[in-house]
């Protein structure tokens, strides 16, 4: 047989059982495919393209790109999820970052990689208290960081942890002044081996690794970060074009002269 170009497969999925050829039921299983080979090799297809798109990324590919690309009908968690089965014992695996997929060397095997790796500079101590504060409150601005802290936070300390690329400033405060609020990237995510914020670690983690001390205030508490960091609160709006100006992010626009 012939191999198909995706055209096709989609045509003969969509064609060889009527209207109801993807369709989930009890004959069909709970994907469709249990009795339909136009479905399965649909599937298949659908794996294939998927696996491309995430391999010759260079950074994490998000879930509504690959729909994007994706025939239609296509259940895309469903694939994701199949593809990150088909690795899970592999050298490499599919693992989930934030909003997006990207395939990492196995857990198991990152020694293999230590003499290639280049070592990054240690953060400060500011810098992480930083980072960690960033983490946890965001959308969080430089006052509420140096409330939080109890001592003032250089310029520099935030100039540093953007440029590893780790926070960003992503909005301003509905406060006079409209201070610039601060959030994490999906690099975090990714350097950090999170697949989502709520996956870092809370109270009980960080007192049983040593990260807090015996002698912390009763009402001491970790805050849950935020399911969504993209999604903003009454009290924040997004930067605007003359936001990034100001800020040095965008070169300004030359009026008429």
């Amino acid at each position: 047989m012939d191999e198909m170009d995706p055209g096709q497969v989609i045509e003969l999925w969509r064609d060889a059982d009527g209207d109801d050829a993807g369709r989930d039921d009890d004959r069909c299983g709970p994907t469709g495919r249990a009795e339909n080979p136009a479905a399965r090799l649909m599937h298949s297809e659908a794996l294939r393209m998927a696996e491309a798109l995430v391999f010759a990324a260079a950074e994490p590919v998000a879930e509504a790109d690959i729909a994007a690309k994706l025939p239609d009908g296509v259940d895309v968690r469903a694939i994701m999820d199949d593809l990150q089965r088909v690795y899970d014992k592999r050298g490499v695996n599919l693992v989930r970052r934030g909003n997006g997929w990207a395939f990492r060397t196995a857990p198991d095997l990152s020694f293999l990689m230590s003499r290639e790796s280049t070592q990054p500079k240690k953060l400060s101590r500011a810098a992480l208290e930083v980072l960690a504060i960033v983490a946890y409150h965001q959308p969080v601005t430089r006052a509420e960081m140096e409330d939080i802290r109890g001592v003032e936070t250089a310029k520099g300390t935030l100039d540093v942890l953007m440029e590893t690329g780790w926070i960003r400033m992503r909005g301003r405060r509905k406060t006079p002044g409209r201070p610039v609020t601060y959030g994490t990237t999906p690099e975090f995510l990714d350097h950090f081996g999170l697949a989502e914020l709520r996956d870092l670690p809370g109270m009980e983690e960080l007192r049983g690794a040593g990260l807090l001390s015996a002698r912390m205030p009763d009402n001491f508490s970790v805050p849950l970060p935020p399911a969504d960091p993209d999604v903003f609160g009454d009290d924040e709006e997004p930067l605007r074009d003359i936001d990034l100006e100001e800020l040095g992010l965008l070169t300004p626009r030359g009026g008429d002269d």
